[in-house]
């Protein structure tokens, strides 16, 4: 009952959250720890893993955090481009059109393998940790520009594009 009591007199001092990377961390022993979320937010550390972000203009559509995922979060369909459509940020040359790219953080455990592997750096993890919905298809999220009708028509364009090189290759077979 004396440490009921104890802590019930102690509950009246507020703390205040503190990182962990300060240096009074452990400093204040008593009051109440709880905090009053959303009002009050845990300060994030910079190095930790929490929503994924994907800048699309960044991406070669390459497939490698798709391939790492432990858990199969990352959905991704190319479509190879016949023109040309521009460079990454990093001067990375874009050969590939995304056509999806979905990302289920439902389903994502926030490892960060897939922005380990990501070569030109467009997969991120923010400081946001927090993300709330009501709907569990909310929580899949497309980062791909290009709708199914546009995809349809890169689609064609490509299968166009092989047809005439076909047809210029076997004419330049049957030439010689």
């Amino acid at each position: 009952m004396r440490l009921t009591l104890k802590h019930l007199f102690a509950a009246r001092n507020l703390r205040k959250p503190v990182g962990v990377n300060k240096s009074n961390y452990f400093a204040q022993q008593e009051g109440i720890v709880t905090i009053q979320y959303p009002h009050q937010e845990i300060p994030v550390p910079e190095v930790g893993r929490y929503q994924l972000e994907v800048e699309i203009d960044d991406c070669i559509v390459c497939d490698l955090c798709a391939k790492i995922c432990p858990v199969d979060c990352i959905e991704i369909e190319s479509i190879k481009a016949v023109e040309d459509i521009g460079k990454t940020s990093d001067g990375t040359t874009k050969r590939l059109h995304a056509a999806k790219f979905f990302i289920d953080h439902a389903k994502c455990m926030y490892c960060g393998l897939c922005t380990t592997v990501c070569p030109t750096e467009c997969i991120t993890m923010t400081n946001e940790y927090d993300r709330s919905v009501i709907d569990l298809n909310e929580m899949n999220l497309k980062f791909s520009v290009m709708n199914e009708i546009e995809a349809e028509e890169k689609r064609i364009a490509l299968e166009k594009f092989n047809a005439e090189k076909l047809a210029a290759k076997a004419a330049l077979l049957k030439k010689e």
